[in-house]
């Protein structure tokens, strides 16, 4: 009962899905260039070369400690994709499992379900993220995991309410019928028709995540430095913005840029997966 996805009949009249799909395959070209090369050590100081202006030798200029920004800029969009794409992930599968699960069966598995996802989401997710970090402490794994522990609350709510609808269908009491072990029905029949939404909150929630990542960075929370995340450099950069403003535009203009991809892409799946949302 599911749909193919058509990418010719996803892109075609939506210049919107062309350009977040360039947007992004520049994100992850620049990530993958990051992991096998960068102009110089990411990591190695070079102080009398220090707030150099970008120039042939340096074409994104060098921070405070004479570090070259365009490969900290590449390491850095490696770590901040990473741990966006993974912390969002992670919201996905933790809220899928437990979404379908009590939407599904409903009783009380769904009453205390709803119950705990109405307590938290009274908390904006960032401050929820900041709570599980004090616990967890920070670093690439613990951002990971705070991430997507304050993001599943979001999911559990798109995936509820679509199976609240779809389990009534026709096709889900055929497999009950058939026999098919209600593990089965949920996984084949019934997660498969929520793809459209699911689809559009995977890709508003990488978009989320790379905002949250790169705040927890500016305070502080995130990866510990030297290694390099946009939001760290961004925390590096701030008592240098009149002197040394490159330090500030480039990481902040990547993650504009990336945030931007993501929320094109979403719109885009949007439109395709519910057509009335493009005709009104």
């Amino acid at each position: 009962m599911t749909s193919s996805f058509d990418f010719k009949r996803f892109a075609a009249g939506r210049p919107n899905a062309i350009l977040g799909i360039i947007l992004m395959l520049c994100f992850v070209g620049a990530a993958a260039l990051g992991a096998f090369f960068t102009p110089y050590d990411p990591l190695a100081m070079d102080i009398p070369d220090r707030l150099a202006p970008p120039s042939a030798a340096n074409w994104l200029g060098t921070d405070q400690f004479g570090r070259d920004v365009l490969s900290r800029m590449l390491i850095g969009a490696r770590e901040s994709l990473t741990i966006s794409s993974l912390s969002s992930a992670g919201a996905m599968v933790l809220g899928i499992g437990i979404g379908a699960t009590a939407s599904y069966f409903g009783g009380w598995a769904d009453r205390i379900t709803g119950a705990c996802l109405d307590a938290l989401m009274a908390f904006p997710g960032l401050l929820l993220a900041m709570a599980i970090i004090a616990v967890a402490g920070p670093g690439k794994s613990g951002v990971i995991m705070a991430l997507a522990l304050a993001y599943t609350p979001a999911v559990v709510r798109v995936i509820r309410s679509s199976i609240l609808s779809i389990k009534q269908r026709e096709y889900i009491e055929a497999s009950r019928s058939l026999g098919n072990p209600e593990w089965k029905t949920i996984l084949f029949h019934v997660i498969p028709n929520c793809v459209g939404p699911l689809t559009v909150i995977g890709t508003s929630l990488f978009a989320v995540a790379l905002l949250s990542e790169s705040a927890l960075s500016f305070l502080g929370l995130g990866v510990p430095p030297p290694y390099p995340t946009w939001g760290g450099m961004l925390a590096d950069s701030k008592q240098f913005v009149a002197s040394a403003s490159w330090l500030v535009i480039f990481p902040g203009l990547a993650i504009s840029m990336a945030v931007l991809a993501a929320n094109l892409l979403g719109d885009a799946l949007r439109d395709y997966f519910d057509p009335r949302m493009e005709a009104g």
